[in-house]
């Protein structure tokens, strides 16, 4: 009987994987959670259940904020934090006993930026400017990935591609991106040796 493959890797969906999910890299399994950070919580509590990983790894692209990052950089998550314009703006709260912050619990060879969570995709350069002082880059999964492997004890990290600057050409400039971005992502882990089949990462 095959031995169980060790780590799992994650994405959103299919074209984050660059290929990924059509050929596992050894030691590994290779799965979508679904869009959303609600999606991705259940999907990956899910997944680890079925294949008890020593770690997960989690692809993907986002948005640059600010000037700290532009689009084609690759970064690593040094922690992913829920937020939301209105708490930004004073018009929202959440409960003293309500977590939101969810720090990466592995290493990876990458730059480390804080990413913000929000609700929903940010289309204002207002409200970036706003988010900008919570993190580097936005991303709508990664709070659930990280909440569900936190739940797990699992190790967590996540590796992402700047594929747009936020705001409002953000969607165009992704979608003109966000493959590209991610084949360049999935390469730099392969030549970095996180994707090997041996214990390379810390």
């Amino acid at each position: 009987m095959p031995a169980r493959p060790a780590r799992l890797l994650l994405a959103a969906f299919s074209p984050e994987l660059a290929g990924l999910d059509a050929a596992p890299p050894e030691g590994w399994a290779v799965a979508c959670t679904g869009v959303g950070a609600l999606a991705a919580a259940v999907e990956t509590a899910r997944l680890l259940a079925l294949h008890a990983p020593e770690r997960v790894l989690f692809v993907g692209t986002c948005g640059a904020y600010d000037a700290r990052l532009a689009p084609g950089e690759l970064i690593a998550a040094s922690e992913a934090v829920a937020t939301s314009l209105d708490e930004r703006a004073g018009r929202a709260y959440r409960p003293a006993l309500e977590r939101t912050r969810w720090p990466a619990t592995f290493t990876l060879p990458l730059p480390a930026h804080r990413v913000a969570v929000p609700p929903a995709i940010t289309l204002t350069e207002e409200g970036a400017r706003a988010l900008a002082e919570v993190a580097a880059a936005e991303h709508l999964e990664l709070t659930g990935v990280f909440a569900a492997c936190a739940a797990a004890n699992v190790p967590a990290a996540a590796a992402l591609a700047v594929a747009n600057r936020v705001g409002p050409g953000a969607h165009e400039e992704w979608k003109a991106n966000h493959a590209t971005a991610s084949r360049a992502l999935v390469a730099a882990l392969r030549e970095r040796g996180v994707l090997g089949a041996e214990e390379l990462l810390e």
